[in-house]
């Protein structure tokens, strides 16, 4: 029996930081779905179910901030621990982010390790297991 691998969404509209994501997190095992903006991120969750959500909180047409409210609104996703990632490190970006419902903060420019422990930290400790 082979377990399935973790689906993890990233939301972000920077091609750079949604490839480095993708890059990071596939090579750890795990299934990656991008989506460059809250609008994109909200049609593509109902058909992935990610276990995790990062999102990116400056984006165009929906802010990350409303992205994760809408997230945390669902009765489906309510349990669904999303991230915010921001190049800004600012206590008022990271009570903002909480009070939307966000579970922590992650700023860019990430390392490949700040990111894999952020997904164990909220996944219940879950390592995907690499092909």
């Amino acid at each position: 029996m082979t377990s399935t691998p973790l689906k993890i969404m990233v939301i972000d509209d920077s091609s750079t930081i949604r490839r480095s994501a993708e890059i990071f997190l596939s090579q750890a095992g795990y299934q990656v779905v991008l989506a460059e903006d809250g609008f994109d991120a909200l049609a593509k969750i109902n058909d992935h179910h990610p276990a995790l959500v990062f999102c990116d909180i400056l984006m165009p047409r929906l802010d990350g901030y409303q992205t994760c409210a809408l997230i945390k609104k669902s009765a489906k996703f309510h349990a669904t621990p999303v991230l915010m990632l921001s190049s800004k490190d600012g206590l008022f970006d990271r009570a903002r982010g909480a009070m939307v419902g966000a579970v922590a903060y992650l700023t860019k420019p990430f390392t490949k390790d700040s990111l894999l422990t952020a997904v164990r930290e909220h996944t219940g400790g879950a390592v995907a297991t690499p092909e």
